[in-house]
């Protein structure tokens, strides 16, 4: 990753390993064929193009993405497996050919005791910090369980990033995107509220970055404190990544929590990025800080020993 290059913080593309271990799999999460089959959706028709690794490389060139940071699908629910399930599949993501502008962030077996073969991970020079579910931190209880996971991360320089997770079974008939309308923000700002009430005492240096605006809950600032919270001096070490909001939510996030914090994130293929060269009212400066110098800071990577 270059100085002054610009960062897609956030997009997904399965490597062929990881195609491969979900389709030798006969329970949710599994593929068959092209249809992904897991417990709280309706089966979904994945499109191939969408994780051809040319493909996603001549789309990125033509948006003049520099690096391309690779999430894990959270939703699939891997890192929540038991881990004689999960490790496969997680060797396959971690392991997994893939571009050489390409990225990725590290995912946990959550029910795994050993943190050995994460901290390995974390050092991986591909990788360039720790994704969780929010689903695994979605009050203060939860997340002191998951400290120990995201101190390895702290104790590496290495920033975290938490995405939806799994999305609980929803009604036959409610429209496809519904988990995420429904339960993807809910995740999101669930985790944010419990990070703002015991991440930083938790975690002091952490650099911590919350997918989907944090399913916008800093613009419940006000009603947070109506209700008996506290919302005092915004938190450097908190990040916000933009993906499937437009102009609208990002400029009222900002006028919340500020520039500094937002990094852009396009949720590719499943999004388009937000350019915000294409608001009149947001400008250059605002592109700037948003796809470069913010996702800079965020990543931060320390020097590796030699």
């Amino acid at each position: 990753m270059h100085a002054g290059e610009t960062v897609d913080c956030h997009q997904h593309v399965w490597p062929a390993a990881l195609v491969d271990a979900l389709r030798r799999r006969r329970r949710a999460p599994y593929l068959d064929g092209w249809t992904l089959h897991l417990d709280g959706e309706a089966p979904y028709e994945v499109d191939a193009a969408d994780h051809d690794l040319e493909l996603r490389a001549k789309q990125d060139r033509a948006d003049g993405v520099g690096t391309t940071l690779l999430s894990l699908s959270s939703p699939l629910g891997i890192e929540h497996l038991h881990p004689d399930e999960a490790r496969p599949l997680l060797d396959a993501w971690h392991t997994g050919e893939v571009e050489s502008h390409h990225r990725r962030w590290a995912a946990p077996a959550l029910a795994d005791p050993d943190l050995g073969d994460l901290a390995a991970t974390l050092s991986r020079p591909d990788v360039v910090g720790l994704q969780v579910p929010a689903t695994a931190m979605t009050d203060p209880a939860s997340l002191e369980r998951l400290a120990p996971r995201l101190a390895l991360a702290e104790g590496a320089d290495l920033p975290v990033m938490v995405h939806p997770g799994p999305a609980p079974a929803g009604a036959v008939g409610t429209p496809c995107w519904w988990p995420a309308l429904a339960s993807y923000p809910a995740q999101q700002a669930a985790a944010w509220y419990a990070w703002h009430v015991a991440g930083r005492s938790l975690l002091g240096d952490l650099r911590i970055c919350f997918v989907g605006l944090a399913g916008l809950a800093p613009l419940h600032h006000e009603r947070l404190v109506a209700r008996g919270g506290t919302f005092g001096a915004v938190d450097p070490g908190v990040f916000y990544e933009t993906s499937s909001y437009g102009a609208r939510a990002v400029d009222a996030t900002a006028r919340v929590v500020g520039v500094d914090p937002l990094v852009l994130g396009s949720d590719a293929p499943y999004a388009e990025a937000f350019d915000p060269r294409s608001d009149p009212g947001l400008g250059e400066a605002f592109a700037h800080a948003l796809g470069v110098a913010n996702p800079h800071r965020l990543l931060r990577p320390a020097p590796r020993p030699v």
